[in-house]
């Protein structure tokens, strides 16, 4: 929730310790002594997310970015990436929090490890203050992941300790080099090649979008073996280390990427010339494990979004508790009222349905999951990570037309949470390939069947109310809708696909909007309301102000 009574001084700023939604969620889904080691991990992350870390964030963004030092005094090719010191501090001690490390190993002081609803815990306080770093702690998850689940064992131990550490070893953060010059997002069209010599693979070629490119340790690369077939299912998946005996491995850095914003990680164009390589699993399967870490690079993309969308709110609604216009505070007008609602209203559902969304992700990744709740998982993955992409867009904007002038100046977080939340729309896939997946998944898997299902089995565990009863309505004319675009022919199949997921995104999280309003009452009872008029227009010309009744009850306490 979001207290209106005066902003705290910013040694006092903790992310973590006014998110009563988050411990809720935390305190719901971890056992009992996990959630004690949580809330104080949390507690003291949160208040270096709000404090040391922004401000970190602020320097980098706006001095201190990333820069490519490309020859050394001699001319010699170093592609070396240079980071400010406080970036390196950062890069410290979030690693030693265990957000990667705790999801592969035990935490010693619970003696088991940790999963990926605490990590990103982690990263939505995170992303409240840096989401430019919060890319190269998503790669490096997505390199974890791919090492532990997929390398053998030489190769897991000669790289998976090193991503994983946490202060214990040296730290490899990881990349995820995919994207071609030719091919973007068609990755079938990708020609690096991997040549096998008597001394293992040797990579060629350029990758053109490389993130954390000259932080990584060790990068996983898509290559085309020597005879394999054209097309997606002759990429194989190599670990890459970046540097072999002290000197680099055969790759270079041609420039790093001027980009719109999330400035902190260095984005850069990679050439391999006879790169050392390492086949990670079947050297068939290679895309098809990337996929796999595509998709938990798509939870971490929404929890960024979340974690912006969060701290826009934030900043909206304190600037406007502070702010006299007119005789009065902002937030006694109606209008910013019902502003400030309905972007509470949005943020706080949103940020339930992407943790629940975690909590069978959990369950995906341990192996326990159905094949019902593993397409159910991947499809919830493609339209939560669209719609929290775009409302991350959405609610910057709206922090910066709250603060008026002040908004657009640089003095204040807002312009660069707009610069950060833009490219979320964009990396681990648009809204087009998202488009795309929700095609995929009805055609091969039949997952709107399975959507539905789930959604009518959760509205039938609630009590009766008009609200339950409306919404089970709306969840059979989508219904109707589903099966219909089940049945039609690709090119209206690619037309109604993105509409089709902003409705499936809207009736999810009304879902969970209902649950928590049943289950927790309070402030998310008129939340739940307010909820549903701002998804489906339901509130008619000229009626009760809802957002404005209850704006003291949800907004000031």
């Amino acid at each position: 929730m979001v207290v209106l009574k005066g902003a705290a001084p910013s040694g006092e700023r903790n992310f973590y310790a006014r998110d009563e939604t988050l411990k809720k969620i935390l305190g719901e889904g971890l056992p009992k002594d996990f959630f004690r080691y949580a809330q104080r991990e949390l507690h003291s992350f949160g208040k270096l997310a709000a404090g040391d870390i922004d401000e970190r964030a602020r320097h980098t963004d706006r001095e201190g970015a990333p820069k490519l030092e490309k020859y050394n005094r001699l001319g010699e090719d170093i592609s070396h990436v240079w980071v400010n010191e406080g970036y390196k501090k950062t890069v410290d001690e979030t690693y030693r929090t265990g957000i990667v490390g705790y999801v592969h190993k035990e935490i010693p002081e619970l003696g088991r490890k940790g999963n990926y609803l605490y990590s990103f815990a982690q990263g939505y306080l995170l992303s409240q203050a840096e989401p430019g770093f919060y890319c190269p702690v998503t790669l490096t998850m997505a390199t974890a992941y791919l090492l532990d689940r997929y390398a053998d064992d030489d190769l897991k131990k000669q790289f998976l300790p090193h991503v994983c550490a946490t202060g214990d070893m040296e730290l490899f953060e990881g990349a995820t080099f995919l994207t071609e010059r030719q091919g973007g997002s068609d990755v079938g069209a990708n020609v690096v090649q991997a040549l096998e010599t008597d001394e293992g693979f040797r990579l060629y070629g350029e990758k053109y979008f490389a993130s954390n490119a000259g932080m990584a340790g060790v990068a996983m690369v898509l290559a085309r073996r020597q005879g394999a077939p054209e097309g997606s299912k002759g990429l194989t998946l190599f670990a890459v280390p970046w540097t072999v005996d002290g000197e680099l491995n055969g790759i270079k850095i041609r420039r790093l990427k001027d980009k719109l914003g999330v400035r902190a990680v260095p984005s850069g164009e990679v050439e391999f010339d006879g790169a050392q390589a390492f086949v990670v699993g079947n050297p068939e399967n290679g895309l098809k494990y990337m996929m796999e870490a595509l998709n938990l690079s798509r939870i971490c993309n929404a929890v960024a979004s979340i974690g912006i969308m969060k701290r826009a709110l934030d900043e909206a609604a304190e600037y406007a508790g502070r702010r006299n216009a007119f005789g009065q505070k902002l937030t006694r007008f109606p209008m910013v009222q019902d502003s400030l609602m309905k972007l509470c209203a949005k943020q706080e559902f949103e940020t339930a349905a992407i943790f629940d969304l975690i909590g069978l992700y959990d369950r995906v990744t341990s192996g326990s999951a159905t094949t019902e709740e593993q397409v159910l998982s991947r499809l919830l993955i493609a339209i939560l990570k669209k719609e929290s992409a775009e409302q991350a867009i959405h609610f910057s904007h709206e922090a910066i037309e709250m603060h008026g002038g002040n908004g657009y100046i640089e003095d204040f977080v807002t312009p660069r949470l707009l610069r950060d939340a833009q490219v979320l729309t964009v990396w681990e896939g648009t809204a087009n390939i998202l488009g795309l997946e929700l095609i995929r998944l009805v055609n091969k898997f039949a997952a709107h069947e399975v959507f539905i299902e789930h959604v009518n089995g959760r509205l039938s565990q609630l009590q009766a109310s008009a609200g339950v009863e409306w919404l089970k309505g709306k969840a059979q004319e989508l219904h109707e809708e589903l099966m219909a675009f089940a049945g039609f022919d690709a090119a209206l199949q690619s037309f109604e696909a993105k509409g089709l997921m902003k409705n499936m995104a809207q009736l999810f999280e009304n879902v969970i909007a209902l649950e928590w309003a049943e289950r927790q009452g309070g402030i998310y009872a008129p939340l739940a309301v307010v909820f549903t008029e701002l998804s489906w227009g339901t509130r008619a010309f000229g009626e009760d102000m809802t957002s404005v009744k209850h704006f003291n009850e949800v907004m000031e306490q």
